[in-house]
């Protein structure tokens, strides 16, 4: 992988551990600004997707912006070296404390996603004498078609208010003195897999943009937001190209002059990584045979939490009779389960797994639950390897706690 030998990684980081392409991202990077070419947009990299620093990295180098939910996210991006004048807040319930550090940075645009929302960026940024650029995140009533904990476009989802609340925003905008509404936002969903959604949606916000635009109101920007979806499982998903997404985007929003803002995550991301992971005994049940691995749902919780498909394969190049597994984890739960009845060569205690497509929503999600300290990071660039994270200490991992010694009256 990106001309390394993951086994030597395996031996020398230990596992389970997390491992990244760079060149692989970097591939993805370039393959959607050439299909952008010619268009005013911004790619702004969703943080949530993974969130090391050293990715980060990857994607200031090569001229992205960033999409954040947290002020957390906030602090990485500008400790990677992330311009805020490149940054876009998005995120359903942003904290004064989060729109202070905000404003006081000086990113671009926030999406706004509620009436509340934008009175309080009203009152924080007069308080700071400075205007803040803010978009009305649509929430189009569009099925995603994708999986209902990722879909975020329907109108019984949390996010995004509807078009005639998004009119009567516009409508009243010329009483905010410290915040310029002048721009929209949409975004339907995660991991999809068919243009036909995001087509629809672009139309309903470009429908709202030319009528805005009509009744005197200034648009410098639309968000068409992410979601593009990766391939999980070979022969099964059939990802959108960059070039068909770009084609979607040109015809929907054909004669805006503004900019055009992109929040890609997963699929920069996703395919570039994989999840290092050994067996650490094959359990014969009285029904089923176990593989049990040293990773679990604190390093990948996608299989948990959503019944996502992972492709799953040995690190070996050694020919071996098939057999049927439940790939499983140590974690004392039965949710703690990577694939059911899943074929792979036959496998034995130290062998070395690959999880494909962890790249995405594996680090970024994972958790200390039953006490295990977090994974190693590993970036891979070209015949070389650097530890981008290293595995947490235990000592590391209680860092925050202590005994209830100082105790205090409220």
């Amino acid at each position: 992988m990106d001309g390394v030998d993951l086994s030597a990684v395996a031996r020398r980081v230990g596992t389970p551990c997390h491992v990244y392409s760079a060149s692989a991202i970097r591939e993805r990077i370039g393959a959607l600004q050439t299909a952008l070419h010619g268009l005013d947009a911004q790619v702004c990299y969703a943080v949530k997707a993974n969130s090391n620093v050293a990715i980060l990295q990857l994607m200031a180098e090569a001229g992205l912006g960033a999409d954040i939910v947290s002020g957390g996210e906030l602090w990485r991006c500008l400790r990677a070296g992330i311009p805020p004048h490149s940054i876009v807040f998005s995120g359903v319930g942003k904290t004064a404390d989060e729109i202070a550090d905000a404003l006081d940075a000086g990113v671009a645009r926030f999406n706004v996603e509620s009436a509340d929302e934008l009175d309080l960026l009203q009152r924080m940024a007069a308080e700071r004498n400075v205007i803040a650029h803010a978009s009305v995140r649509i929430n189009p009533d569009v099925d995603a078609l994708t999986h209902s904990k990722i879909s975020t476009g329907k109108s019984e989802n949390k996010f995004g208010v509807g078009i005639d609340e998004a009119r009567r925003w516009f409508g009243a905008s010329a009483a905010l003195t410290h915040v310029r509404l002048d721009g929209l936002h949409v975004h339907i969903g995660s991991q999809l897999l068919d243009l036909d959604p995001i087509r629809l949606a672009l139309q309903r916000v470009a429908t709202l943009w030319r009528e805005l635009v009509a009744a005197g109101h200034s648009i410098g920007s639309i968000d068409v937001g992410g979601g593009l979806g990766v391939c999980y499982r070979a022969g099964h998903d059939h990802p959108i190209s960059a070039e068909d997404y770009a084609n979607v985007i040109r015809g929907a929003l054909a004669g805006f002059a503004g900019r055009i803002l992109l929040e890609p995550g997963r699929w920069l991301v996703a395919e570039a990584g994989v999840l290092l992971t050994q067996v650490i005994r094959v359990k014969q049940g009285r029904q089923r045979k176990f593989l049990v691995l040293d990773a679990a749902m604190t390093e990948l919780v996608r299989p948990s939490l959503y019944g996502a498909w992972h492709d799953i394969v040995p690190v070996t190049r050694e020919a071996r009779p098939p057999q049927v597994y439940d790939i499983v984890g140590p974690v004392c739960e039965t949710s703690d389960t990577f694939a059911r009845d899943r074929a792979l060569p036959e496998c034995g205690p130290g062998d070395l797994l690959m999880i494909k497509a962890t790249g995405a929503y594996g680090a970024s999600m994972a958790s200390n639950y039953n006490s295990r300290p977090l994974a190693a990071e590993v970036l891979l660039d070209r015949g070389r390897y650097a530890v981008v994270r290293r595995r947490q200490t235990f000592d590391e991992m209680v860092a925050g706690e202590q005994p209830a010694t100082d105790w205090e009256s409220p």
